[in-house]
């Protein structure tokens, strides 16, 4: 393993049904999922996955009802087991783990927040969010007081006796959000986490990930049907297709360079000024310092308002450092280079 990947996925495949072995030959020798599907009433959820996702890595893994992607992330840990292929996390086969090394990996090496998140009805914020910790056998001190920093950092500060019936979808979110940092893992597992909040909510939310992302460099594989949202959030995205890869990249290549006709579909109507990133298309070197500047990662949607009182804004590393300089001219060539080519 590389020293720089968390997690590992080689040639993963799960097949549903009574017979998955016999099912699996025929797969191997080239029969498609429809076919197999139709005539043995097997559910093929992956076909041959191969994922790698590197630390510090937000990795989103995106694709339709039906493509195979919280199937995929149930795999990591181990939720579900494969019927073929190979799951490693820190370097280590979570297929090869007794119960026992299981449940020690899930206590102390990843977390997961879910979709429908998950909070026990009956306790409060509080310890909903020290829940975790207790299981791990966390003394109750120290729980409950990690627990009231993570309420804190995810801005619930003054909810901490109200029960989860008491607050809104994306508050309770945001429990379940706390819940997984207070663990203190180096990888979170999220599964559609923001997708059954309402749009204004679901991007206050993407913007309260990507900003605790900035201080905490977790390794964050998140699942998602929304387009947008892996271009908004993801280092690198990757599109399911009938439980297989069909293409994995950054967000830009994916959107700029379809694999085939069903990623060009996938992106027909994306918003490209989100894909395209300022460090691609900038005039580099050292230059007079701009009045106005955004940072290295930025996409060309953040730098077009600026156009509107600066001829140029400079493109700067988080230390402050101007690395290049780029005009509105430049963004808006850029885009309307890619929207023709694909």
């Amino acid at each position: 393993m590389s020293e720089n990947l968390k997690i590992e996925m080689r040639g993963v495949t799960k097949i549903f049904g009574p017979e998955p072995d016999d099912v699996l030959t025929q797969l191997q020798a080239g029969r498609s999922k429809d076919e197999l599907q139709a005539e043995t009433g097997h559910v093929i959820g992956l076909n041959n996955v191969d994922l790698d996702v590197r630390a510090g890595e937000l990795h989103v893994v995106m694709g339709l009802s039906g493509s195979g992607k919280s199937t995929l992330i149930r795999h990591v840990n181990r939720l579900i087991d494969p019927t073929a292929g190979e799951i490693l996390v820190n370097g280590r086969n979570v297929l090869d783990m007794d119960m026992e090394q299981l449940r020690e990996f899930r206590r102390t090496e990843i977390a997961m927040v879910f979709q429908k998140f998950g909070l026990l009805p009956h306790r409060s914020v509080l310890d909903n969010v020290a829940y975790g910790l207790e299981i791990r056998g966390v003394e109750k001190k120290q729980r409950l007081a990690t627990a009231e920093e993570w309420i804190a950092k995810v801005g619930l500060d003054g909810y901490e006796q109200s029960r989860p019936h008491q607050l809104s979808g994306g508050q309770q979110q945001r429990v379940g959000l706390a819940r997984a940092l207070a663990m203190d893992v180096d990888i979170l597992l999220m599964d559609e986490a923001f997708s059954a909040l309402d749009p204004l909510i679901r991007s206050g939310m993407q913007d309260e990930l990507l900003a605790l992302q900035k201080d905490l460099n977790k390794t964050i594989l998140f699942i998602t049907h929304d387009f947008d949202e892996a271009l908004k959030i993801g280092d690198q995205v990757t599109v399911l297709q009938d439980g297989a890869v069909i293409q994995s990249g950054r967000p830009e290549e994916v959107v700029l360079n379809p694999a085939n006709a069903h990623m060009e579909e996938f992106v027909a109507d994306v918003n490209r000024a989100r894909a395209i990133h300022v460090q691609t298309i900038m005039e580099k070197g050292e230059f007079e310092r701009c009045a106005s500047a955004v940072q290295v990662g930025a996409c060309c949607e953040d730098v077009l308002p600026l156009f509107a009182e600066h001829d140029w804004v400079g493109v700067n590393t988080e230390d402050g450092t101007q690395i290049g300089r780029l005009t509105a001219k430049q963004v808006i060539k850029a885009l309307a280079r890619h929207s023709s080519a694909v």
